[in-house]
């Protein structure tokens, strides 16, 4: 806080902790602002004292200065624990920032404050001086002491493992052994994969001492090290620990251990919460075991922390069996997904940055492996996955490994996937591909490509305000100012909407501010709808329900949750946000026209290759519709297209188009009249063969001769030729500019 520097006018008493002082009042404030002056000339300890003080006495705006000053001191969070123990503030300092809490000028302040004294408390029990220290206590303390001791290495959980493990292992106390291994049964599932990781690599002895530790531990993620051990070690002693804790966790000594590497790689890449250590924290630790040094933790990004485990475990499956094939799988996708949820720059510790991105990996597994990664992403509705999984199989794939392993064929469910990115993707491979037998579903894939050269850009949004129509316009400007094409109102929910869903190409986001318990069905209701289950849903909600539905959704990337008043460049930023966590941001102009490129591409190709599965013909009217849009390249690209399509429309679009043009452009796209002329024959009308006669009189002799070459491919009767041939419509001038 700035300290004032103009002189003092007069002097106010002010009661701080129980006395009356002098607090100089300075021009312009009141007697709060002074006090708040004085703060900053106070040490941390009279701070805390002061604001334990007078929030009792509910003097919140002085108490508010003083939180302030006190937070902009910079201590780190250890300190500010230690700040408040030190001092007989001790126990007051809970029920004030509690009560401040309450209060809601001093909320935010009183937040921070508990954050800090919470995770400063937390951060000590991990320092591994504050672990050595409380082991110590297990062993040669009082009562009161061992339990506090307990207390503390619980909470700091696997961080107290390296101490804990060399404890428990080391000979010639019984009684701290003990009192170790009551902490570590204690802490649970924390405690499996430090003792994991240091198994393989200990003495028979300490091997059997841990092995009937972990199966004391009522957590199954033990079983694949466990059994893999049992099913190795040549040491009696050891087999038999193993096998009565894998009897304990009811699991069978002769399991197949690649099986449950798999297994356990699965549950990791789901994020269960069994194998989460410290949930809602930044960082995750990751197990190392050398026997000169014991446990090395190693921070891991709690985003990059289950991928990293998924594929240690998928690794360990094919070590021991390289034929499981869905562990090849597992580690493909869990290496995108570690792309897809890494921040950008970010150093993994677990995948240094020599080795090759995921996508080497995928298109050298081949196509039955991103067959398999494309099937995971459509059954977890994981977008960004999904379209990862269809650029490998475009690179890879043609004949019969387009359709996947056994009767599933993920790349055609792709085309029906509620993401229009997904589905032009999808669209694309496919036509790539160029199948030369039919398949259900190959309806779909030219309209798609023809709706990604026409609609790629178009963004559509549902806003669901019951029956709150101020509510409902306001949400709608801002969207439209986005580039949103919004859907009507709908009072009654999704059910107003069926027709207007059905016929948008696709719904990019939907807005709903339904209170918690209509929010929760809305979502529920929009999950298992076909064409809406993957849209990304921005939920509004009061104060008082935010912090329920941000708890309930917190692991949905697809969800997100904002008070409902934020104002509108707040709005627009979550929207954003959102759409580019769940499906990798809008689709930008750019995007658009590259789709289109490649769609206008793959489309060109079929009907070259005159492909009798992918019947271009069905992309004619909406190729019409955008060619009278276009210029240059991209029109003459959609006119090759047009013309290798045996229909009157479409080569009466080119001919009309012609007309429209001058110069190169129109001669080059009477060159593509003719080649559908010679293609298909003649459909054109007796308005159209007019105008064509008429360009072949004209003075301008490139034309003139292009159009005549047309009239040629058309295989016009000699009425329409001889007035040509006998000069009739030919001026001395045009001939004399004839080469």
């Amino acid at each position: 806080m700035p300290r004032a520097t103009c002189g003092i006018s007069c002097l106010s008493l002010v009661l701080f902790a129980g006395s009356l002082v002098c607090v100089p009042v300075l021009p312009g404030l009141s007697s709060e602002a002074a006090a708040q002056h004085d703060a900053a000339e106070k040490t941390e300890i009279e701070l805390l004292r002061d604001f334990n003080h007078f929030v009792t006495l509910g003097a919140y705006d002085v108490a508010e200065g003083i939180a302030g000053e006190l937070l902009d001191r910079g201590l780190t969070d250890i300190e500010f624990v230690e700040l408040v123990e030190r001092t007989r503030e001790r126990d007051r300092f809970p029920e004030a920032v509690a009560a401040a809490m309450r209060a809601p000028q001093l909320e935010a302040l009183a937040a921070e404050m508990d954050r800090a004294y919470r995770n400063g408390k937390l951060a000590r029990a991990r320092m591994p001086d504050e672990v050595t220290r409380n082991i110590n206590f297990l062993a040669d303390g009082g009562m009161l002491a061992r339990s506090l001791a307990r207390a503390r290495l619980l909470s700091a959980g696997e961080y107290a493992m390296p101490q804990l493990l060399e404890a428990y292992l080391a000979q010639g106390n019984p009684r701290l052994k003990a009192e170790v291994q009551k902490v570590i049964v204690e802490m649970g599932r924390q405690a499996i994969m430090p003792m994991a990781a240091a198994l393989p690599s200990l003495d028979p002895a300490r091997q059997e001492a841990v092995a009937e530790l972990l199966g004391l531990i009522d957590y199954r993620s033990s079983l694949p090290f466990l059994t893999r051990l049992y099913q190795e070690t040549e040491v009696e002693s050891v087999r038999e620990a193993c096998a009565w804790s894998i009897g304990r966790l009811e699991g069978s000594p002769n399991m197949d251990v690649a099986n449950l590497y798999y297994s356990l790689g699965e549950a990791y890449y789901d994020e269960r919460s069994e194998l989460t250590s410290f949930s809602g924290e930044k960082f995750q630790l990751l197990w190392e075991f050398e026997p000169t040094i014991g446990l090395i933790p190693t921070p891991i990004l709690t985003e990059a922390y289950h991928e990293a485990m998924a594929m240690r475990m998928a690794e360990e499956a094919l070590r021991l069996d390289p034929g499981v094939t869905e562990a090849v799988a597992l580690w493909i996708a869990s290496n995108y997904s570690r792309e897809i949820d890494s921040p950008e720059g970010y150093a993994n510790p677990a995948y240094p940055p020599e080795r090759r991105d995921a996508e080497y990996f995928a298109v050298a597994a081949g196509t039955d492996i991103s067959q398999r990664v494309l099937a995971r992403g459509i059954d977890d509705g994981d977008t960004p996955l999904t379209r990862r999984a269809i650029a490998a199989i475009e690179m890879t794939a043609g004949g019969q490994s387009l359709w996947g392993p056994g009767q599933r064929r993920p790349l055609l469910e792709a085309l029906s996937y509620p993401n229009r990115r997904v589905q032009y993707e999808a669209a694309l491979a496919l036509g790539a591909a160029q199948p030369v037998s039919g398949f259900e579903g190959s309806d779909r894939v030219v309209p798609l490509l023809a709706s990604a050269v026409r609609d790629a850009a178009a963004r559509y949004a549902i806003v669901l305000t019951g029956s709150d129509r101020e509510e409902y316009d306001g949400r709608r400007r801002m969207l439209e100012g986005e580039g949103y094409i919004v859907l009507p109102p709908a009072e009654r929910g999704l059910e107003d909407l069926r027709a207007a869903i059905a016929e948008a190409p696709g719904v990019d986001l939907i807005v709903t501010s339904l209170g918690a318990d209509a929010t929760r069905a809305l979502i529920e209701l929009v999950r298992s709808d076909n064409k809406l289950s993957v849209t990304p849903v921005l939920a509004m909600a009061p104060a008082d329900e935010l912090e329920y539905l941000s708890r309930l959704y917190r692991r949905d990337h697809s969800v997100m949750v904002r008070r409902t008043g934020i104002d509108s460049s707040m709005f627009v930023r979550a929207t954003s946000d959102l759409i580019e966590s769940a499906s990798g941001g809008a689709i930008s102009q750019d995007e658009a026209e590259a789709y289109a490129d490649r769609a206008i591409s793959a489309l060109r190709d079929l009907a070259v290759s005159e492909n009798r599965v992918l019947n271009v013909s069905d992309a004619a009217a909406p190729l019409i519709f955008v060619m009278g849009d276009q210029s240059g390249r991209v029109m003459l690209d959609i006119g090759e297209v047009l013309a290798h399509i045996n229909q009157p429309r479409a080569q009466g679009a080119l001919i009309n188009r012609a007309f429209e043009l001058s110069g190169d452009e129109q001669r080059a796209m009477l060159g593509l009249v003719g080649d559908s002329g010679k293609r298909h024959g003649n459909f054109l009308d007796d308005r159209q063969t007019r105008r064509l006669v008429e360009l072949a009189r004209s003075t301008d002799y490139a034309l003139a001769t292009s159009a005549a070459a047309v009239m040629g491919a058309m295989q016009l009767p000699n009425e329409d030729l001889l007035p040509i041939m006998f000069g009739e419509f030919e001026d001395r001038s045009a001939r004399a500019r004839r080469p």
